[in-house]
């Protein structure tokens, strides 16, 4: 082996160290320590993602945004497909009020993490609410400055029908029972049309079909049981290896493998959820 080669062992297996102290002064929250050990092993081998990654969870836990996008988007020039760094670019892009940036890497993160063999169910689950969240917040700001706008013009259609009335009624050569009549009619039909409007900005129950029987929670990743139940993959895993390889609901014999992805309540989900625009809150 070269002196190059060696020296760039040297270093791998320093940094390596490094990451470890790390992530034990992380585990122990002192996170300035646990920055000290990732700044040291980047400073030795700059090319490893998850170097950066793990810098970034630190100034995540210390509310450093800025610092957060920093070493989110060095990890992602280092590695495109980093669940974690997806991840937490996305937040530092919510933390700026970017929802749709924010919420474009949240759902990068999570089909990324969906499709890695040795995906985190917690991490993904994490994705998925910090995911629902965002997305509450696009709809409720967007809500409130269509609510404005609504508002805004209902006030100017009751003005011009007032104006209307006033000129008719100096006009009319009687009949002002008759106008003040037409007159409460067309401002009771205007309300009613602004009801109407706002209603699509009211929060709506989810409908039982599109929610997990065991979580009733609205599906993530719905799958198909032979027997035809859908759950949620994670939970009938989860039931499968702790509990028995039974279906929970119909007690018929049932494995892994005989898990299907239910593509058609997946597309419900999501066409529900882009017409309601996520108009429910996600604890």
């Amino acid at each position: 082996m070269g002196l190059d080669a060696a020296a760039l062992a040297a270093a791998a297996i320093q940094a390596d160290r490094l990451k470890s102290d790390g992530n034990d002064y992380f585990k122990r929250k002192r996170f300035g320590a646990a920055i000290d050990a990732y700044t040291e092993a980047i400073t030795l081998c700059p090319n490893v993602p998850v170097y950066w990654t793990n810098r970034a969870l630190c100034h995540l836990k210390r509310n450093d945004w800025t610092r957060l996008e920093e070493d989110s988007r060095k990890a992602l020039e280092l590695d495109h497909k980093s669940v974690k760094a997806h991840y937490l670019m996305g937040l530092a892009f919510l933390r700026k009020e970017l929802f749709a940036e924010g919420i474009k890497q949240l759902e990068r993160a999570l089909d990324l993490g969906r499709g890695a063999k040795s995906g985190s169910s917690y991490m993904i689950e994490t994705i998925w609410q910090e995911l629902a969240k965002a997305k509450y917040l696009e709809w409720e700001r967007a809500s409130t400055k269509r609510s404005w706008d609504l508002q805004s013009l209902k006030e100017a259609c009751e003005v011009v029908l007032k104006e209307k009335h006033s000129k008719e009624y100096t006009q009319s050569e009687g009949f002002v029972d008759e106008l003040d009549q037409l007159q409460v009619e067309r401002l009771d039909l205007l309300q009613q049309v602004f009801q109407k409007a706002a209603a699509a900005d009211t929060p709506t129950e989810v409908p039982d079909y599109l929610c997990c029987k065991i979580t009733l929670d609205i599906f993530r990743d719905p799958v198909i049981t032979p027997s035809g139940v859908t759950y949620e993959r994670a939970v009938i895993l989860e039931h499968l290896q702790k509990v028995g390889k039974f279906d929970p609901l119909t007690h018929e014999p049932l494995n892994p493998s005989q898990l299907i992805p239910n593509l058609a309540i997946k597309a419900a989900v999501q066409a529900y959820l882009d017409e309601h625009g996520w108009a429910y809150r996600v604890d």
